[in-house]
């Protein structure tokens, strides 16, 4: 019975024979066990080190055996820390080799083939993002065209810092500017460049999804991990950040304005701006040049960039 806990099959009879007779010395016990003195002796030292008998003063030594109770106790406490002992140790070495795992070629990048494991995938890091998401947004959508993914509005609820840069194409879809400023309302800090390369989602700048596919539905992706090539993603993402024009929240400004100067700043034409703003195309061209003439701006673009630095737009 106690072999599970570490005594072995000899010193257990011994031990059920002092529960029998308390009190008896080594000879005693030996005479019991039929076996020889100095085995027995040995046999005690083992059960006095596991708690299972004490000795006393008196001449010669008599053995006292520990309650099984209380013994049993105290040696499955001692077997349960030193199987403690061993997670702890498994886990260390699993990390290590996974710190290993890490820095090999094969396991830097992972490819997810087929839009089902590409949305799995997506939902899996953004439910473990915790502190930042960057995300460059361009069509073509797994999910319906202009809207934010209610996972992301989520983590923006969590506390979760969230910029996005869209890309002209995302604004022109149907009821993309709508979408645009009301996740910038959202707390999103967004932005729009009339030129994003990709599509890119960055989780806390630990590891970045990739589609693959730029002018068609998405059906494979990359899962990158930390490598040089991370780090080139997070900084160009920087680099287009720096370049591209605020999508302001509503209050903070003419809301028929910060439209229109988003939308020149991606590269929108007069026509295309009357459409999302319901206005005609004669009053977005007198506006544009209102404000062009106000900004001190040669272009649209300019015009933008103008209205940001004068804080029209202020992110």
């Amino acid at each position: 019975m106690l072999e599970s806990v570490g005594v072995e099959p000899p010193d257990e009879e011994a031990y059920r024979v002092l529960l029998s007779a308390p009190g008896c010395d080594i000879a005693e016990l030996a005479k019991h066990l039929d076996r020889d003195e100095r085995e027995v002796a040995t046999t005690v030292e083992r059960l006095e080190r596991l708690g299972l008998l004490t000795t006393t003063a008196d001449h010669p030594v008599r053995l006292l055996p520990t309650r099984p109770d209380v013994a049993v106790d105290a040696l499955v406490a001692v077997r349960r820390a030193e199987l403690d002992r061993v997670r702890a140790e498994a886990r260390v070495l699993l990390s290590e080799v996974r710190a290993q795992e890490q820095h090999r070629p094969e396991n830097l990048v992972e490819v997810i083939v087929g839009q089902e494991a590409i949305a799995a995938r997506f939902a899996q890091l953004l439910n473990g993002t915790r502190h930042q998401l960057l995300v460059l947004d361009r069509p073509p959508y797994a999910s319906r065209p202009g809207e934010t993914d209610p996972r992301v509005r989520g983590l923006l609820n969590e506390g979760v810092v969230v910029q996005g840069i869209y890309s002209p194409d995302s604004l022109n879809v149907p009821g993309g500017v709508d979408e645009a400023y009301s996740a910038a309302d959202a707390g999103e800090a967004s932005r729009v460049h009339p030129q994003v390369p990709m599509k890119l989602a960055v989780f806390d700048r630990k590891i970045a999804l990739l589609p693959l596919s730029v002018d068609q539905l998405v059906d494979s992706a990359l899962v990158v991990h930390p490598c040089a090539l991370l780090d080139a993603l997070i900084e160009m993402f920087w680099l287009l950040w720096d370049q591209a024009v605020p999508v302001v929240p509503s209050p903070m400004t003419d809301p028929t304005d910060a439209r229109l100067m988003t939308l020149l700043a991606a590269g929108f034409k007069d026509d295309a701006i009357a459409r999302q703003l319901g206005l005609s195309s004669r009053t977005v061209g007198r506006r544009v040049a209102e404000l062009m003439e106000a900004l001190g701006a040669r272009t649209r673009f300019q015009a933008g960039i103008h209205a940001q630095r004068r804080q029209l737009l202020d992110d």
